[in-house]
């Protein structure tokens, strides 16, 4: 079938053109979901840092979100590619139809959860009546739409597992442009639609990721080779389920720590006010585009890696991540640059009020110089990722997340002040990235698995 022709061949054929080929679209991909949160926080700071505090910390609640979706996201990736990687289609299908299945019952699980909840969730931030009120509409209208929110990672996942990661790409752009299109159309009101402020650029969200959502179900309709013989309504096999939740359960753990403690440091944060809370949401958007850069690369090696593993090609499973390696140092490299050398025309974009532009400045500078291992740290887990093997980066990111909000605690209170916050980030991503990379090479020569599939797969042509 002519969609065919849009998976890559990973298991042959020259490992730099796989990955990149690979990775291009997924990183597009990343870059028009950030835009969705960019074009808001645009649009939004226009209302003011008030509104932009409350759409900010309203997204903790989504980004927590990530923690269950990655369970059935993981499953259908790596299932689905080493599956491909065995040319086992039912094996496939396997993995599509139970991680679509999980993500429909999580999503309206916690859905209902954050409605219900909402308010006891928003006063933990000490927001004040008028923010916390923002924030709370944004929040009830966010969770009509968790549903297609949740599921279009798990979509993504099943292309990018099969080797296609054009298709996520083109349907996540068509959200990004109705998002562009409702957003100030929401926002600000124009003829006869009445003006929302936050809680129309809460609509535009939702809006835009139900026609994505809608596009996805129309492209699995013509998508037999993936999606042929799919059971959504059969009982699950309870057996691989819980294969699938051993598998993404780390990671999960993990995505839910790093959130929760990303709230106790926006908490830390709020001592300095609302303006404050601004910068980091603003100054985390614009580091996004380096570490989304390199997520691009996460999501392509371990679909390599899935596809190389399965079909048991050990040599180019271990000459892919020096490739990868390669590719994301150099992205490294240059946000850092960007970040330490053009900090304040970059936040100036965004925010306007002095006072922010100051505190935003420092934030991207001393963050910039985290860039480099952050990229390895997030390279290496896609490695990880592929063979199935979620705990090292799972134990790596947990416990040097977790010192984040002691050191910020203790930085915080010298004379470093908010400063000291931002350095307790950057300082626990440069040793994230360093442990974990040592972790990967250590296991690759010496696990006997990993030695017996190189040594088997030795003659094999690699090309790089």
């Amino acid at each position: 079938m002519a969609n065919k022709s849009r998976m890559i061949p990973l298991t042959e054929g020259s490992i730099l053109a796989g990955l990149t080929k690979l990775a291009m679209p997924i990183i597009a991909t990343s870059f028009v979901q950030m835009a969705y949160s960019l074009i808001d926080m645009v649009w939004v700071g226009r209302l003011g840092s008030g509104a932009v505090a409350a759409v900010g910390t309203s997204g903790f609640f989504t980004w927590l979100a990530n923690a269950f979706i990655i369970i059935p996201r993981i499953g259908a990736e790596v299932g689905v590619a080493q599956a491909m990687g065995r040319q086992d289609r039912e094996g496939v299908a396997k993995a599509i139809g139970h991680s679509l299945q999980l993500i429909v019952a999580l999503s309206l699980i916690y859905a209902a959860g954050l409605f219900a909840l909402r308010e006891p969730l928003l006063g933990f931030y000490r927001l004040g009546e008028e923010i916390q009120g923002m924030a709370s509409t944004y929040l009830a209208i966010i969770c009509l739409g968790m549903v297609f929110f949740a599921t279009k990672p798990i979509f993504t996942g099943i292309f990018n597992g099969a080797g296609d990661s054009t298709t996520p790409f083109r349907i996540t752009a068509v959200g990004l442009v109705a998002n562009i299109i409702l957003d100030p159309l929401l926002i600000f009101g124009l003829g006869p639609l009445p003006r929302l402020e936050v809680a129309g650029a809460a609509w535009a969200t939702v809006i835009a990721q139900l026609l994505a959502f809608s596009v996805f179900i129309w492209e699995a309709r013509r998508r037999p080779e993936l999606f042929a013989g799919l059971k959504l309504w059969a009982r699950p096999d309870w057996g691989y389920m819980r294969g699938m939740f051993k598998m993404g359960l780390p990671m999960s753990l993990q995505s839910a720590l790093f959130t929760l403690i990303s709230m106790g440091i926006a908490r830390i944060i709020s001592a300095w006010g609302p303006v404050a809370i601004a910068v980091q949401r603003v100054g985390s958007q614009i580091e996004s585009i380096s570490w989304m850069t390199a997520g691009g690369f996460q999501s392509a090696m371990s679909a390599f890696t899935g596809q190389n593993y399965g079909a048991r090609r050990g040599q180019r499973v271990y000459r892919g991540y020096f490739v990868g390696l390669g590719i994301v140092s150099a992205i490294g490299l240059v946000a850092t640059g960007a970040l330490v050398f053009a900090a304040r025309p970059l936040i100036s974009i965004f925010l306007h009020e002095p006072e922010a532009i100051a505190l935003g400045t420092a934030y991207l500078r001393i963050i910039g110089v985290s860039q480099l291992p952050q990229a390895v740290e997030i390279l290496t887990a896609g490695a990880f990722i592929g063979l199935g093997k979620t705990g090292p980066p799972s134990l790596v990111g947990i416990g040097l997340n977790a010192l984040r909000i002691p050191g910020a605690l203790l930085l915080s209170q010298t004379a470093l002040g908010l400063d000291g916050v931002w350095w307790t980030i950057s300082v626990s991503s440069i040793l994230k990235g360093v442990i974990l990379c040592l972790w990967y090479l250590y296991f690759m020569n010496s696990d006997s698995e990993m030695q017996s599939l190189r040594a088997d797969s030795t003659g094999e042509e690699v090309i790089a």
